[in-house]
């Protein structure tokens, strides 16, 4: 299994720095669109592009793992190896010019995290977790930090694309938003994940948001030091068919356990 990982690693970073450049190189020209889902979320063909990179790059070292991949869906292989890609978060942000995306690939075995992988390409960041191995931003250890300094808390908001305007989901949003220092919501989660990880935020709360980003960000976040656990305070691993998250420092678990209660 330790091979497996080792071997793993290396291939997932230089598919992802591929696929995430590939998306740089094409940011700002013009490609075409589509539109998927009923609820009409963005789908380039640099989504199709990047996907196609990462794909093949399993396929060819690991070709008897299974693979869901945002775009192509699952490969149908029966495997305890399970490859999950989004190989370009923050697709509407690239299609209206903001430079805030990024590539990502997570391997699970029997159903637990072992590796995850998110590259940054307009600011070159690439971070990397294992289980049990910590979690690196270009190859740099990067710890969860417990701002104590702050009265009030910098939190990611991450909602599913079928939440929309669910009523419950709008008053906790609205009341985070008049209770917190700031919330951010930037369209691509892998990136706020990441930043949860390396300090740059006070906590996550995601509302029903499964999906191919939502499983590497969790490693980044519990293999820096962070907790993610549900509503109630137990324990979460976002393999829940329906998650609702909070993710922290742990010195952080009561004031956005009140949080997300009190909204």
């Amino acid at each position: 299994m330790e091979n497996i990982i080792e071997k793993a690693s290396i291939i997932a970073k230089e598919a992802v720095i591929e696929a995430g450049n590939l998306a740089k190189s094409k940011f700002g020209q013009t490609y075409e669109v589509d539109y998927k889902g009923v609820n009409e979320d963005l789908v380039t063909e640099i989504d199709i592009m990047a996907e196609a990179i990462i794909v093949s790059a399993i396929n060819k070292h690991f070709p008897t793992h299974k693979i869901q991949s945002e775009e192509m869906g699952a490969n149908g292989k029966d495997s305890d190896w399970l490859w999950q890609i989004d190989p370009l978060d923050g697709t509407n942000n690239f299609a209206i010019g903001l430079p805030v995306f990024s590539s990502s690939i997570v391997l699970l075995h029997k159903n637990i995290p072992v590796l995850a992988v998110i590259y940054e390409p307009m600011i070159n960041r690439l971070f990397f977790s294992t289980l049990n191995g910590g979690t690196y931003c270009n190859d740099k250890s990067i710890k969860m930090k417990d701002n104590e300094k702050s009265k009030k808390l910098s939190v990611g908001w991450i909602q599913g694309h079928e939440v929309q305007n669910d009523k419950k989901a709008l008053n906790l949003r609205q009341y985070i938003d008049l209770n917190c220092k700031r919330m951010i919501r930037l369209w691509a989660p892998t990136i706020q994940w990441c930043m949860l990880a390396n300090g740059d935020l006070d906590g996550i709360i995601l509302y029903n948001s499964p999906g191919e980003d939502l499983l590497p960000g969790i490693l980044m976040v519990k293999e820096a030091g962070g907790i993610v656990i549900d509503y109630e305070g137990n324990d979460a691993t976002g393999l829940e068919e329906f998650p609702y998250l909070i993710a922290c420092h742990p010195n952080k678990k009561e004031i956005l356990m009140d949080l997300v209660n009190e909204g």
